[in-house]
């Protein structure tokens, strides 16, 4: 592929994580609003996000060897299409159940869409460039995060199932996009491994050279789960902030993220190193974590927020170009055990936090901080004893 084709693909794939993402985005200041019809509120919202996270674990390894035997773009297209109507089918759900099974394909679509779409900008990147794309790929993740909760609460105002709908459609428009703009890359047929399940995968994935940082992106996504989930009923109860409030913070927190990702994180990761970025950027994200029990004024509340959202933002790219270049030839394995550790996280983190604010609205921020401080102990023995040279910064 030409120089100028890598391009064109990776700015369609990064169109198709933006859409992935402000699909979930849209939704959440809808949500609260969304379960009161359904007598439903924050438990089931821990468990609804946890359904997703679930099928995410699940199927995302599935994706990656899938992609590796029959290439990239079948599997995204597949995936937003099962996303788009999954979308759509929790606008047009009139039980508690089929919100439940819904967002369950929704993970699953997603689960097809992710781990792909890293494999593929592994694919029409260098091995030197590889953070650029990880980088730029984060951005459009976090700009569609970013702008998601705004459109969402615009929309809302048509109806509460419009924002749903609207989702759906945007996930068909990419995947039509998708068929028409992006190469069929023919994977290496002498790397693609055997089909095997999720248990066995995980066992294998115990062996790769990278495993650490896989643990380091289930914690890291656990601990931060006690903010994100969290956060807008905090601040709901203790500082009565209304929906519009929630959406300014959520929103000045990614567009922060944006920049950041767009222009900051190739230097850094340059003169620092990717692994000095996650180590700061975990204390950073502890740090203004556990501040948020102090802390009051919106201003504030919205300055700590953003610091926070800014660390972990830097965080995960950070994470996925280290695993990128440590996979060698098995990118799409590698994007979907990188998926599924998350997803873990993130299936496990919404639950437990939703059960913990509900005991005390304090207790989610105290317990993640103390998970992302034991994360941060993780990664810098892990790397100090085993892998020094990652605190270089490659020349």
């Amino acid at each position: 592929m030409s120089q100028s084709s890598n391009k064109i693909a990776l700015y369609m794939l990064m169109f198709n994580m933006f859409v992935t993402m402000s699909g979930i985005g849209l939704i959440i200041p809808v949500m609260p609003a969304y379960l009161e019809l359904f007598g439903a509120a924050g438990q089931v919202l821990g468990l609804l996000i946890a359904s997703f996270a679930l099928a995410q674990f699940v199927f995302s390894p599935i994706a990656g060897n899938l992609s590796d035997q029959y290439g990239r773009k079948n599997l995204i297209i597949f995936g937003l299409v099962l996303y788009g109507l999954a979308q759509i089918a929790f606008g047009l759900s009139t039980e508690l159940w089929m919100l439940f099974v819904s967002r369950f394909l929704g993970g699953l679509g997603s689960a097809f869409i992710a781990p792909p779409i890293m494999a593929f900008v592994a694919d029409i990147t260098t091995y030197e460039e590889r953070g650029k794309g990880m980088g730029m790929l984060g951005a459009a993740m976090s700009f569609g995060f970013m702008i998601g909760p705004g459109i969402g609460g615009f929309l809302s105002k048509v109806s509460l199932h419009f924002p749903f709908y609207t989702a759906g459609a945007f996930a068909f428009i990419a995947a039509l996009l998708s068929l028409v703009i992006l190469p069929n890359i023919k994977p290496d047929q002498k790397t693609i491994k055997k089909q095997e399940h999720i248990v066995k995968q995980l066992k294998q994935s115990i062996k790769v050279p990278y495993f650490v940082m896989l643990l380091i992106m289930l914690i890291f996504s656990f601990g931060i789960a006690n903010f994100q989930v969290t956060l807008s009923l905090f601040v709901s109860h203790k500082f009565n902030y209304t929906p519009t409030d929630i959406a300014i913070i959520l929103t000045v927190g990614g567009a922060v993220g944006v920049v950041v990702q767009m222009f900051v994180i190739t230097p850094l990761f340059k003169r620092f190193g990717e692994m000095k970025v996650i180590l700061v950027n975990l204390l950073l994200a502890a740090l203004t974590m556990f501040l948020m029990l102090f802390i009051s004024g919106f201003f504030v509340v919205l300055l700590v927020a953003t610091i926070f959202s800014t660390a972990t933002t830097l965080i995960r790219p950070a994470v996925n170009t280290l695993i990128s270049k440590l996979a060698g030839n098995e990118q799409g394995f590698a994007a979907g055990m990188n998926n599924a550790y998350m997803s873990l996280g993130n299936m496990m983190g919404p639950a437990l936090a939703g059960s913990l604010f509900d005991i005390n609205r304090n207790i989610p921020y105290i317990f993640g901080t103390f998970i992302l401080l034991g994360c941060f102990l993780l990664a810098y023995i892990w790397t100090k004893k085993k892998a020094s040279h990652l605190f270089k910064p490659e020349a």
